[in-house]
């Protein structure tokens, strides 16, 4: 089965960079958020990625102005994915929110259209088990930030199709990304092991170990990652990065016990980038502010 059009539901972080990957990789997409103006911010970045994208050589104008075309927003839920080939959720990793979301999707979507579920690290055979199509539910775990970012995770549930990881795989590869397959299993690969450093680096943080810039530089030119742990906390949430940590906690055990820094930020509201003020500040445009 061929998959021309893509619905991207949730218009958070993970939502706009897999809208951008799916339109820059030629198909057509829709993205939905219960917020309209969720939505209009996602467009933002989305045109601000493309930029990027042209200034680093990925993208001619050509190439961008028709990725851009490719886009369209729905005010509904029911309007994004009626259409839709593949449906790609990402919502907050909340296991009954995407229950209850897959259980619409399934009502409202075609029978031969596939429903993915973006989750860093719940169960695709859970998610799926509420629909009438768990052989066409599939985890599609993307990476932050997804424009930059080349690995999708796929992870088949109970009843998962060959045919359906054989058509993610290919989605994600005509995207531009390297895919593995993945047993299911909590927190997956790349999850478990962010989780641990993510959360070693807040103990750090607590402990007095060293500042919040040094621990990120010395884990980025020491281990040679993209981003500093705590960056990436603040990029991806740090509610988001909470709610994975409580649930591996949960089915895998201490070593996954939250730090309590992390728990008092939080409940603080210092979310992250997305509000301004996380384990970083951030100025109006999302830009980190100097000096810390």
């Amino acid at each position: 089965m061929p998959v021309k059009r893509i619905a991207v539901i949730g218009a958070g972080v993970m939502g706009q960079g897999i809208a951008y990957a799916a339109a820059v990789g030629g198909f057509r997409v829709t993205l939905h958020d219960v917020k309209q103006s969720a939505m209009e911010r996602a467009y933002q970045q989305i045109q601000r990625d493309v930029q990027a994208g042209m200034q680093r050589g990925k993208l001619t104008q050509a190439e961008a102005d028709a990725a851009l075309a490719r886009i369209e927003l729905s005010e509904t839920l029911a309007d994004a994915a009626r259409g839709a080939d593949l449906v790609i959720e990402a919502v907050l990793e909340l296991m009954d929110l995407k229950v209850n979301l897959f259980r619409q999707l399934d009502e409202i979507c075609a029978p031969h259209t596939i429903l993915a579920t973006n989750t860093s690290t719940m169960s695709p055979t859970e998610i799926a088990a509420g629909t009438k199509r768990p052989d066409r539910c599939v985890a599609m775990h993307f990476f932050n930030p997804v424009p930059k970012m080349k690995l999708v995770e796929i992870i088949r549930g109970m009843d998962t199709s060959d045919q359906t990881v054989e058509i993610a795989r290919s989605v994600a590869e005509r995207m531009g990304k390297e895919t593995v397959e993945v047993n299911e299993f909590p927190g997956f690969v790349p999850g478990r092991i962010s989780a641990l450093v993510g959360n070693e680096a807040m103990y750090m943080l607590m402990e007095g170990v060293a500042s919040a810039e040094d621990i990120d530089k010395a884990i980025r030119l020491g281990l040679g990652y993209p981003m500093g742990p705590l960056e990436l906390a603040d990029l991806v949430g740090l509610d988001s990065r909470l709610r994975n940590l409580e649930y591996l906690h949960k089915t895998l055990g201490e070593k996954y016990r939250p730090c309590p820094l992390l728990i008092k930020y939080v409940k603080a509201g210092r979310l992250g980038k997305k509000t301004g003020r996380g384990i970083f500040e951030y100025d109006a445009d999302g830009r980190r502010m100097t000096g810390q």
